[in-house]
Formats: structure tokens, sequence, C-alpha cells
């Protein structure tokens, strides 16, 4: 990779703390001088999580929260921001809920403290999506991007094991494809390989002993990374291949990242030496997918999309809607057959 780059790193205040989320909402809420607060989490999240905003006026708590975030529930609870005079968005929980959080003040210019409990990242980017008619759309826009976010390990103690494994794993993907996006760097690629590195050591400790805050810590740590590397670098192949796949066929986000991760890996990785050699250093192994698959082998990580629901006969309209979408800096040429290829891979289960 030359030194010959443009690099722009984005502004956000990050607050890391093992049990410090309640303390650390609060006196973000005072300084900013919010005045109504909308509480943003699923219905689940909000009664394991009541404790977090015990020392804060919460002036609308908010739980329609659904994947890939419909237009209609987008459109829903910004008329429920309006009408209460919001003036501040708490999002505490996964991507989803984060999502949500983004839709909102993407049209409605409101500042954002994300507070995340799964690995997603999203909280780190100022990448927004919603989906429509089953086709999932993104953009991005500096008004998404969360002015603050709040980790605390504590919060994703209660994130299943499975769970945490297909979340880790995302943000794993976050990683590698930082490595091609159209806007890769040296600066992104040295965050995604220190977040390759933190994930490797983070998961396994995770599936052993699902309380182990110091691993919990750990992964917080390496999703900040990988999500700090992909806003800068952008979506590469794999995103654009799981964005379409999750909007029009409603597969589940985090296990679709799983999946597919290993076949774009062994698509690309040949054509990008340096990013190989990066991937591979970071796991510790002698091959970027080397490495991969060993970290997948002892999560027990999803294989196949066929357990999801993707019909196989929609793998042709699938590689159709993908191939607009991957970006012309992509190391390898992409075309349908290659894609086709390798969604039936994926759909099989049959690893690279």
């Amino acid at each position: 990779m030359g030194m010959d780059f443009e690099h722009n790193t984005l502004g956000q205040r990050v607050l890391f703390g093992t049990g410090k989320a309640a303390s650390n909402l609060a006196a973000e809420v005072a300084r900013r001088g919010a005045r109504s607060v909308m509480m943003i989490s699923s219905a689940s999240e909000a009664a394991r999580l009541a404790g977090v905003t015990d020392a804060i006026e919460v002036a609308l708590h908010y739980e329609d929260v659904a994947p890939h975030v419909p237009v209609e529930k987008a459109e829903k609870a910004r008329a429920a921001a309006a009408a209460h005079g919001i003036d501040l968005l708490v999002s505490a929980g996964g991507g989803s809920t984060t999502g949500l959080a983004k839709a909102i003040a993407l049209t409605m210019r409101l500042p954002i403290i994300a507070i995340p409990t799964t690995y997603a990242g999203s909280e780190a980017t100022n990448v927004w999506g919603m989906t429509e008619a089953s086709r999932k759309t993104t953009g991005v826009d500096e008004a998404v991007l969360p002015a603050t976010v709040i980790y605390d390990a504590e919060l994703s103690l209660g994130l299943p094991v499975e769970l945490s494994m297909a979340s880790g794993l995302n943000a794993l993907a976050h990683c590698v494809d930082s490595m091609w996006g159209p806007r890769a760097d040296p600066i992104n690629a040295a965050f995604a390989a220190e977040g390759i590195r933190a994930l490797n050591l983070a998961l396994p400790a995770i599936r052993t002993d699902p309380r182990d805050v110091e691993g919990r810590e750990r992964a917080l740590y390496g999703a900040y990374m990988a999500a700090v590397a992909f806003a800068s670098a952008g979506s590469g192949m794999h995103h654009k291949i799981c964005h379409v796949l999750g909007g029009a066929y409603n597969l589940p986000h985090a296990q679709t990242h799983t999946i597919i991760l290993p076949h774009v890996l062994a698509f690309n990785a040949p054509f990008a030496p340096d990013a190989e050699d990066r991937i591979a250093a970071a796991f510790g192994a002698t091959t970027a997918l080397g490495g991969l698959s060993a970290l997948r082998e002892t999560l027990n990580a999803p294989t196949a999309l066929k357990d999801y629901g993707l019909p196989e006969e929609s793998i042709p309209e699938a590689a159709r809607l993908i191939l607009p979408a991957i970006p012309a800096s992509n190391p390898r040429e992409v075309t349908a057959e290659a894609l086709e290829n390798l969604l039936r891979n994926a759909h099989a289960g049959s690893l690279p």
C-alpha cells in the first residue's frame, strides 16, 4: 500500500468503563443541557438496562425497534420524537437500535448518545441504512454519527453466547472489508489489524466463559477499532453483499456477515497481498483465511445461508442485485457468475 493517500478521522467522544454506563450517561446528558430525552431500546433491552437511565429524566421511552430499520418504523419514530419536542436521542442496544436513532437523526439533525450492548459497531460510523419494499438503502451523513459512545462491558454480559460470536465475527468483517474498501489507506488498515487482533483474543475467551468481563471489554474495544476502520475505508464487497441479502431476504444481520466473510476473503485475498499479510499477521497465522478458519472453528460459527432462510432459487436474483453495488476499487474483478458461485457455496455451507 503506497503512502500517497487522504485520510479522514471522524470526531466523536468515547467513554469506556465497566460499571460506569449510568454515571457516564448522566454526566453527558447534563453536559449537553438536554431538556427532552428520547430513550430508544428494544423491550427486552429496556427492562435489562432500566438502571442505566435512573439518574436522568426521560421524556419518551421508545421500543418499536426492528432489524434493517424499515422506513415505516423510522417515520413513526420521527413523528414521536417531534411530538415530544426531543432534543437528544439515547440508543441502548445493538445495531438495530442504533440504526433507528440514526434514521431519526438523519432528518431531524438531533445528537445521539449510543450505548452499545453488542459488537455491531454502528455506533462509531456515519453510515445509515433503511429498508423499503425489501430493498436496503445505505448512505453517509455526518448527522448520524453518534456524538458520544458509552461502552460498559457489564451491559454485554447478558448477550447470549451464540449471538456474541456472530456479533463479534460481524465486527471482524468490518476489519477485513476495511482492507480493500473504496477509501482504504494505511491508517484505517492499522485500526483494522488491531481490531482483528483484539477480537481474535476476545471471542474465544467469551466462548469459554460468557461472564468473562475482560473478554467482553476486549471485544467492545475490538468492535470499536473495527468500526472506526470501516467508517474511514467505506463499504467493500463483503458489506455490499450482506446489505442486499439482509434487505431483500430479511436475513439476520450478524449471522449473514459471519457466513459470507470467509468466502469474500478467499475471493479477494490472492489479489490483495498487502491485505493478506496484514490479516494473517493480526491472526498470528500463516495465511489470512487460515487464521479466520481457525477462529471460526473454535467459535463453532454458522456456515450456511440455507439455515437462515435464503431460498436457493433466489441466488441468481441476489447476484444481479449485488453486482452493481460492488465498488470499482475491489482488488479482483467481480462478475455475476462469480457472485452466484460465492452465494451457492455460502448457501450450502461449503467453506473455502
